[in-house]
């Protein structure tokens, strides 16, 4: 391994610019020095390991907490002088917005390349992938979720590369079908990395897997970091999140029209876009509620949407660890969420002091939580309060660090490969 040495100090002479090789990344002691013919003992150099270049691969940056994840870290890296290069399958509308600085590739192929055969689609795809893997060189490969994860494995075989993937949510809903399960659990075998999000999520896999897994939080935007707000709070409920029948946005809803006569000032907004957004507004107009059940759709400013609100309620069937509930948390509003697998929730809420857990599917304990906290606005206070203290352990630089330690941990290891 090599590295660039700020100095080296010998006799009060000061050396710049050295390069030292075959030495572990850290101020070291080493037992000589050679410079210019002359050999010097018990020198301690402070060594710089020089920026990696990252590639990331996703399906698309469209508004989910996957992707808010990767923007988060790559505006992380990129700031810390690292290159990092996102190689998503497409490129849609009303997309995260991306550092400047992060290189785009869309790796799918193009109409032209697009064949009335699926398994030559599956081979273009393929070899459009390694190539740019060829072309990037980067130090490591970073894959997201499902399918990615198989892919980025395959395509990299063979080359140079560090490859680490990531599972965000319950990996046996990330991979559900027989052959996915058999596959991810042989392929990532051969992965220099597995990141998981949960220590339930790690039984999901072989020994060998369980390994080389490792826990980490996930990055979130620094705008969540500010004063909690203590002023009268609107009264609004509100959830974050893909509109589709895991995030059962529906318990939700049923669970309202139970207390809405209860709480006749209240409103339910539910932001994001998904497959069942029209239906659920043509369900909240059904039973009379349309005008305070509300769909929005997506947004650029939830930071300043759900900053003043009275309740955050996730209604997941799984999740990882999500970032909404992350982000309500060091908000500091009240929270109620369902104890889903792979339990990111539970690691997240003690139950009855930052938060309120809820069974999934069970909409009348969801029921009975929304009216605990909507009628007692003591504790709803107390609890949003406990929730703030969140913002000390999942701290931008801390959690960025984290990260940035471990694919640099990759990328020596890469080094050691070749």
């Amino acid at each position: 391994m090599e590295y660039k040495v700020n100095n080296i100090t010998l006799n009060n002479i000061t050396f710049n610019n050295v390069t030292v090789s075959n030495v572990p990344l850290s101020n070291v002691p080493l037992s000589n020095v050679t410079l210019n013919n002359l050999t010097v003992n018990n020198v301690t150099v402070n060594i710089e390991e020089t920026p990696m270049r990252v590639a990331m691969l996703s399906g698309s940056l469209t508004k989910g907490g996957t992707e808010r994840v990767i923007v988060n870290l790559a505006d992380f890296l990129t700031k810390n002088g690292h290159q990092v290069v996102l190689v998503t399958q497409y490129q849609k509308e009303n997309e995260y917005p991306l550092n400047r600085s992060v290189k785009r590739i869309i790796s799918d192929i193009t109409p032209e390349e697009t064949s009335k055969n699926r398994m030559v689609n599956f081979l273009r795809r393929f070899h459009k992938l390694r190539r740019i893997w060829k072309s990037e060189k980067p130090d490591v490969i970073l894959s997201f979720i499902g399918k990615n994860n198989l892919m980025a494995l395959l395509t990299s075989a063979f080359l140079p590369v560090s490859r680490a993937v990531a599972v965000r949510g319950a990996p046996d809903a990330e991979y559900y079908s027989r052959f996915m399960r058999f596959a991810v659990r042989w392929l990532f075998r051969y992965a220099d990395g597995v990141v998981l999000q949960t220590q339930a999520s790690r039984l999901f896999f072989p020994v060998a897997v369980r390994k080389k897994a490792k826990i980490l939080p996930n990055p979130v935007n620094p705008v969540f970091f500010r004063p909690r707000y203590e002023g009268e709070r609107e009264r609004s409920i509100v959830a974050v999140g893909r509109v589709d029948e895991n995030k059962n946005h529906r318990m939700l809803m049923q669970a309202f029209a139970g207390i809405a006569d209860e709480f006749p000032q209240y409103k339910v907004y539910i932001y994001g876009e998904g497959s069942l957004r029209t239906t659920l507004l043509r369900e909240a107009k059904e039973i009379g509620l349309e005008e305070r059940i509300l769909l929005p759709g997506s947004s650029d400013h939830i930071p300043e949407l759900i900053y003043k609100a009275s309740l955050f309620v996730l209604t997941s069937d799984t999740e990882g660890v999500p970032n909404t509930l992350i982000e309500a948390m060091l908000s500091g509003l009240a929270v109620i969420a369902t104890d889903c697998p792979c339990g990111g929730p539970a690691d997240l809420i003690r139950d009855g002091v930052n938060g309120l857990l809820t069974p999934v599917r069970e909409t009348e304990k969801l029921r009975e939580n929304m009216r605990e906290l909507l009628s007692n606005s003591r504790k709803a206070e107390a609890i949003g309060i406990e929730a703030a203290r969140l913002q000390t352990d999942f701290a931008p630089e801390q959690i960025g660090k984290q990260w940035e330690d471990y694919l640099l941990g990759l990328k020596r290891h890469n080094r050691n490969k070749k």
